[in-house]
C-alpha cells in the first residue's frame, strides 16, 4: 500500500494547530462533497480528505502517525514497521476490545489507516471512539487506557519484572501534540501469551470529582525470536538433521528456549517431518508443545573424499528421482 499524507491532503503544515487543520477540513470538506462538487474525483477527494481529518484531530492518533511519518514519503511502498506502536499510550475501551489502539468501521477508512490505527466492525458504537467519546465510566469515572509492549520469549517461559517507558500524546491550548514519558514498574507473569493484556488498576485517566480512576491495559507483544516461532502456546524451531541422521536415525541435540534437550530422530525421517516435544511449550494449564521441524543440512563437496562419498552415493542409489513427483 502506499504511504499517505495526511498533511498534504488537508493542505496544511505539519506543525498546523487543531484549529487550522479543523478549518481547512471544513473548507475542503465543503469543496468535495460529492452532493455539490462539480469536480470529477470529488467523492475520492472528499474521502482522503474525511480521512485525513479522523486522523489529525485526535491528538494520540495525530502522534503516533507523526512518529511514522518521520520516515517516509507521500506515495511510497509501506508498511508499518514491527512494533512501530509500542510504548504510545492511547486512550480506549477495554481488554475486551482485543486491540490497543482505536478502532473504526470497516468500510471508514482505507487499508493505510487501518494498518495504523486498527478497524472493527463493532456496530453503532464504533463511531464513539474517535475522540475517546463514550470510554469515561458512570458518575465521573476515568476513562481506561491502552499501550502495547514488547517483550521476549523468555519472559514467556520465566516471567520477569520490566520498567516499561510510555510515550503519551498530549496537546497544548493551540491543539500541538508533543509526547511525554510515563515510567511504570510492571510484573510479567510466567505463562503469559502474546495477544494478552495486562490490568493496571487506577493507571489510566483519573475520575473526576469522587468517580474512580481508569484502568491502564497494556497488551504484550512478542519480540521476534531468531531461532522459535511462537503460535498460541506451541513453540516451533527448525532442527537441521544430516542425511545419515535422517536415513539412519540418531541421537541430536535440540534447542529449546529452556535450553538444549536430547532428542531421538527415528530412521527413515524426512524434511518436514515435525518432532513433538509435549509441555516443552509455552508454560501453562496446559502448557503448550514445542515441535522441532527437520531440515537437511547437507555437507559441501569442497575436497576429493567428500566429492568420492557423493559419487558413492550416487552409485548406490541409481533409481533415486527427486523429482518424479514434478513429472506430468
Amino acid at each position: 500500500m502506499d504511504f499517505k499524507d495526511y498533511y498534504a491532503a488537508l493542505q496544511v503544515e505539519p506543525e498546523a494547530s487543531a484549529e487550522e487543520i479543523k478549518r481547512s477540513y471544513r473548507k475542503l470538506a465543503r469543496k468535495y462533497h460529492p452532493d455539490v462538487s462539480k469536480e470529477p474525483d470529488a467523492e475520492e477527494r472528499f474521502k482522503d480528505v474525511a480521512e485525513a481529518y479522523k486522523a489529525l484531530k485526535d491528538p494520540e492518533k495525530r502522534a503516533a502517525y507523526d512518529a511514522v511519518a518521520q520516515r517516509h514519503r507521500r506515495g511510497e511502498h509501506f508498511e508499518p514497521p514491527p512494533g512501530w506502536d509500542s510504548g504510545f499510550e492511547f486512550r480506549g475501551r477495554g481488554a475486551g476490545n482485543g486491540a490497543a489502539r482505536p478502532e473504526f468501521h470497516a468500510d471508514d477508512v482505507s487499508d493505510f489507516f487501518a494498518s495504523l490505527f486498527g478497524r472493527a466492525q463493532r456496530g453503532a458504537h464504533a463511531e464513539r471512539s474517535d475522540f475517546g467519546d463514550g470510554f469515561e465510566g458512570v458518575q465521573g469515572g476515568g476513562a481506561d487506557r491502552h499501550a502495547k509492549i514488547t517483550i521476549d520469549l523468555a519472559d514467556l517461559y520465566r516471567g520477569a519484572k520490566r520498567t516499561v517507558t510510555l510515550q503519551v500524546p498530549r496537546a497544548d491550548a493551540q491543539g500541538r501534540v508533543t509526547l511525554h514519558e510515563r515510567h511504570l514498574e510492571i510484573d510479567i507473569p510466567r505463562g503469559v501469551r502474546p495477544g494478552q493484556h495486562l490490568r493496571l488498576a487506577g493507571q489510566g485517566d483519573p475520575g473526576t470529582g469522587q468517580g474512580v480512576a481508569g484502568d491502564l491495559y497494556l497488551e504484550l507483544e512478542l519480540r521476534p525470536h531468531p531461532t522459535f516461532r511462537v503460535d498460541g502456546r506451541d513453540v516451533y524451531v527448525e532442527l537441521p538433521v544430516a542425511p545419515w541422521e535422517a536415513a539412519l536415525g540418531a541421537q541430536v541435540t535440540a534447542p529449546t528456549p529452556e535450553g538444549p534437550v536430547l532428542l531421538t530422530v527415528p530412521p527413515g525421517s524426512t524434511p518436514g517431518r515435525s518432532l513433538r516435544l509435549k509441555g516443552r511449550g509455552v508454560p501453562g494449564s496446559p502448557a503448550g508443545d514445542l515441535y522441532a521441524r527437520l531440515a537437511l543440512a547437507l555437507p559441501m563437496a569442497d575436497s576429493e573424499p567428500s566429492k568420492e562419498a557423493y559419487a558413492a552415493l550416487a552409485r548406490a542409489f541409481p533409481d533415486f528421482a527427486p523429482r518424479s513427483a514434478m513429472e506430468a
